[in-house]
């Protein structure tokens, strides 16, 4: 190589080894997914890396891998970890109802010419996941695992690609085959976790992550346990929350869809009968349903809510399902009531 380019890679790497940040600039994310691939682990971000690129790059590649505690002995020497799984502010996915991905057969006997395959289609998986083609490192990767069935990790790696696809269902089934692999895999579990926060599925999930934080702990893993306790502390399980305006409304739909669950919004007004008799059931049915979101409005008390819905009479149930009303029932029908949110509720 070029005297003068290894000079400069020095002085990059001299750089990011006082300064680890930089490597979180966003122009650098082919560097990391490459460090990655490589089994580096890179600090998590402690400050801004705006202007902080010296006059020529940096890269610290030494960090230690990953022991991932595989208790197969075809595991020894793996250190290819999938890349970090980017997440964004977006709702839950609508769950994935693909074929069953193809899975290696734990029976077969896997050869060291099968395990230095499989470590080839698995580098070019991870070549494949820093050039954005999820499609071809899912190729791979399920080829690698064809040929090394036993390999905790090939399995967590896919389900990271599979989350990347938002295929949260394809994801937990691998990290539930990397887990019967290796009970100890934090990949796995974290994996598995955020899988099933793209579901709404936020108790399950808080559960994994936290488990895959005591096994590896990283920022990530807060991040979704952060966003799964705001979307759980706006509910009230087992309770009737008051509506007093339209955007009280929303952060509460919102809510209710971030954890994939059924709102009844019911609107009511003090001067109406037949709500004074429906009401006391709509409050016990909150209690019966502790999973279903109980909204209540007084049309009088929160008037744009009652215009925006078009409400004409009272009383009247909207029940909705991912920000979108799936069905409503109209006066103090209370068999009619129970009934639709049981059918909803499931």
């Amino acid at each position: 190589m070029d005297a003068a380019k290894i000079a400069d890679l020095k002085q990059f790497v001299d750089h990011c080894k006082s300064n680890p940040s930089i490597l979180h600039d966003p122009s650098l994310t082919f560097l990391r997914t490459y460090l990655h691939s490589l089994g580096a682990r890179i600090p998590p971000q402690t400050k801004s890396v705006k202007n902080n690129f010296p006059e020529k790059g940096e890269i610290d590649m030494s960090n230690s891998n990953e022991d991932f505690n595989d208790q197969r002995s075809s595991e020894e020497g793996d250190n290819i970890i999938e890349s970090d799984i980017e997440l964004d502010d977006s709702d839950i996915v609508e769950p994935d109802n693909d074929p069953l991905q193809k899975m290696g057969n734990p029976a077969i006997e896997v050869t060291e010419e099968k395990q230095d395959a499989a470590q080839t289609e698995k580098v070019k998986a991870m070549e494949a996941i820093s050039e954005g083609k999820l499609g071809d490192a899912i190729v791979h990767l399920t080829e690698s695992i064809t040929l090394n069935p036993t390999s905790a990790i090939l399995y967590a790696t896919r389900a990271s690609v599979f989350v990347k696809l938002k295929k949260p269902n394809a994801a937990i089934r691998d990290a539930n085959a990397a887990l019967e692999i290796n009970p100890d895999s934090a990949k796995g579990y974290k994996v598995r976790g955020i899988a099933r926060a793209m579901l709404g599925q936020w108790e399950e999930a808080a559960s994994d992550l936290h488990v895959a934080s005591k096994l590896d702990y990283d920022e990530e893993i807060a991040l979704v346990l952060k966003k799964g306790r705001e979307a759980l502390s706006a509910l009230k399980e087992g309770q009737v929350i008051g509506i007093h305006s339209t955007s009280e409304l929303e952060t509460k739909l919102n809510a209710a869809s971030r954890t994939s669950r059924l709102a009844i919004l019911y609107f009511t007004a003090t001067w109406c009968g037949p709500c004074r008799y429906v009401s006391p059931l709509f409050t016990n049915l909150a209690t019966k349903y502790p999973k279903t979101v109980f909204l209540k409005v007084d049309i009088d008390d929160a008037r744009d809510v009652a215009g925006k819905w078009n409400i004409s009479s009272v009383p009247t149930f909207f029940f909705i399902k991912n920000g979108k009303e799936i069905d409503k029932v109209v006066g103090a029908d209370k068999n009619g009531l129970e009934r639709k949110i049981e059918q909803y509720a499931s």
